[in-house]
């Protein structure tokens, strides 16, 4: 049930990446990333979320949120900022980072890429990573983000072989050095694939005693119902009715999904069909009364008046506003 439910939030809020970076580095070195805010409008225009993801192919490093503890990153590891806050990397834990140079947004921006960092002086390589960006949809409603740490960390990747993050580094290494025709395609499609990886291998490193959405999909009674709502969307659910097929009572069914996903059943539905919606709606050639039955409601009027309810605007407004 979770690999069900988290592969449906993966299709509508769209994953995409860009930005890729080669970066060879010799002790002592640094470097800030700058706020999302100054490098989404430029290399990715029309989203409104960014991931920042650094793999170590070689050597190690340390990486930190701004203000946060640093944590060592070995070969064969990768960190996670998901949300793309300030953060370091370095050689050495606790050292300032330098903000990365306009000419490097600039290039980043043009496309040219991947784009090489050389961060050497002479020296031998203390550390190489394959660096980049994802963006994906947050709003109107995007659960998974929600419930994720702003700094991810999964490590022993490159003994994984069986997994895709064992493989990215080899794939990501080859398409960097050989920039071969599609290499920017190949590594976007890499670069989600790893994301969804480290999400799982998250979720499953999950303490039994933890709550929140992506504990929830691990519930036996809580995943199941979000499962349910995910796979049908338009259903006239309640909560005896999702109580009953996932074998609990209604008061058990309340207060448990309640406890994990942080909001009751039926509000996380209304949520959940909002973001179907306006994901339709995105797509621009849904028809609106076909939306409306696609995600339960009666009537265009009663889908607009609740769209406009939870989003502040209406359903055509947020069709000419993405688009």
């Amino acid at each position: 049930m979770a690999t069900d439910t988290l592969s449906d939030v993966l299709k509508t809020v769209r994953l995409t990446g860009a930005a890729y970076f080669d970066i060879a580095a010799q002790e002592p070195w640094s470097v800030h990333s700058p706020a999302r805010d100054l490098i989404l409008p430029r290399i990715l225009p029309g989203a409104d979320h960014l991931i920042a993801y650094h793999v170590v192919t070689s050597g190690r490093c340390f990486a930190g949120l701004d203000g946060g503890e640093a944590v060592a990153v070995e070969a064969g590891e990768v960190v996670m900022f998901t949300h793309a806050d300030p953060h370091v990397m370095s050689s050495s834990a606790g050292m300032q980072g330098e903000a990365p140079s306009a000419d490097m947004i600039d290039i980043a921006e043009a496309g040219l890429l991947p784009f090489h960092i050389n961060l050497m002086n002479g020296g031998a390589v203390s550390a190489r990573l394959v660096c980049g960006y994802l963006a994906c949809d947050a709003k109107p409603f995007n659960p998974l983000l929600e419930a994720l740490p702003p700094m991810l960390k999964a490590g022993d990747i490159s003994r994984n072989d069986s997994g895709w993050l064992g493989h990215f580094i080899h794939f990501a290494v080859a398409e960097v050095a050989e920039k071969r025709a599609g290499s920017e395609s190949i590594l976007t499609r890499l670069s989600e694939l790893m994301f969804i990886d480290v999400v799982r291998r998250h979720i499953e490193s999950l303490p039994p005693q933890k709550t929140g959405w992506l504990a929830g999909l691990r519930d036996p009674s809580v995943g199941k119902a979000l499962a349910l709502i995910h796979a049908r969307p338009s259903f006239n659910w309640t909560i005896e009715g999702l109580a009953r097929q996932c074998g609990t009572s209604r008061t058990v069914m309340a207060e448990r999904f309640s406890q994990f996903v942080g909001v009751p059943p039926m509000h996380y539905l209304a949520k959940w069909r909002m973001q179907v919606a306006a994901e339709m709606l995105n797509r621009g050639n849904s028809q609106m009364a076909t939306i409306a039955a696609e995600i339960g409601y009666e009537s265009e009027a009663s889908f607009s008046r609740a769209f406009k309810k939870m989003m502040g605007v209406p359903p055509s407004a947020w069709r000419q506003g993405t688009r």
